[in-house]
């Protein structure tokens, strides 16, 4: 039983690795790198669980002012700069990251590994109870993952070709701060009692639509240059 849950954590990160495969298919990435991001991200989560933990224990807030600490910053803070971490320390300066739709796939792939390592523990833990959990994370929270990656990326990319120190900046603190917000506000309204139907779902559909916007900007840049 155990051993045959990993396909099923694993199915929906196997999918969105094809998907962005798909999206960079005019100059596509070293294969050796874009695993050596994703097992990084993988691996990012053993830190990201002390700290974690450790920042739960200055969760004194009361209500929803301690889910808020917990969405916005024991979540996705923390999170979004590991994941962050690992492609400026690994990719941001490579040569093979040369056009503005790398930085989407590279922050895509460590935010994938750290997706999976993370699917695989909820669904280790809460499918024998709950055999519902392994399809609405394949469904919501696997791909949210993605989706705060492509806005990482995005801004990430417009740092590293920004055409001045201080674009540059301003560009690289958008690469952390607004995933980190997408990411907390997510967090936040499943972690309350909204209505799902009212509240989740619309924020889900928006931050489809605004992410590939951004995605397919930089697709279209990619085949300009390479058709």
């Amino acid at each position: 039983m155990t051993l045959s849950l990993i396909p099923l954590a694993l199915i929906p990160i196997v999918i969105l690795i094809a998907f962005l495969y798909m999206a960079d298919r005019h100059n596509r990435e070293p294969a050796r790198l874009l695993w050596k991001v994703f097992l990084y991200g993988f691996l990012v989560s053993v830190p990201v669980i002390g700290i974690q933990f450790f920042l739960m224990r200055l969760n004194i807030f009361p209500g929803l002012l301690s889910l808020a600490f917990q969405a916005f910053i024991v979540a996705a803070l923390t999170e979004e700069y590991m994941k962050r971490l690992v492609v400026v320390k690994i990719a941001y300066r490579n040569p093979a990251f040369d056009e503005k739709l790398d930085g989407i796939i590279y922050c895509a792939f460590a935010s994938l590994g750290f997706a999976a390592i993370e699917n695989l523990l909820y669904v280790f833990r809460y499918f024998p109870s709950d055999p519902s959990v392994a399809f609405y994370r394949a469904i919501f929270s696997v791909p949210g993952h993605m989706l705060f990656a492509i806005t990482m990326g995005y801004y990430l990319a417009l740092s590293k070709f920004a055409c001045s120190p201080g674009e540059c900046r301003r560009y690289y603190g958008k690469s952390l701060l607004y995933p980190v917000l997408l990411h907390g506000t997510f967090n936040f309204i499943l972690s309350t009692e909204v209505s799902v139907l009212l509240v989740f779902i619309p924020f889900v559909v928006f931050m489809w639509i605004f992410n590939m916007k951004k995605l397919n900007a930089f697709y279209r840049e990619s085949k300009a240059n390479h058709s």
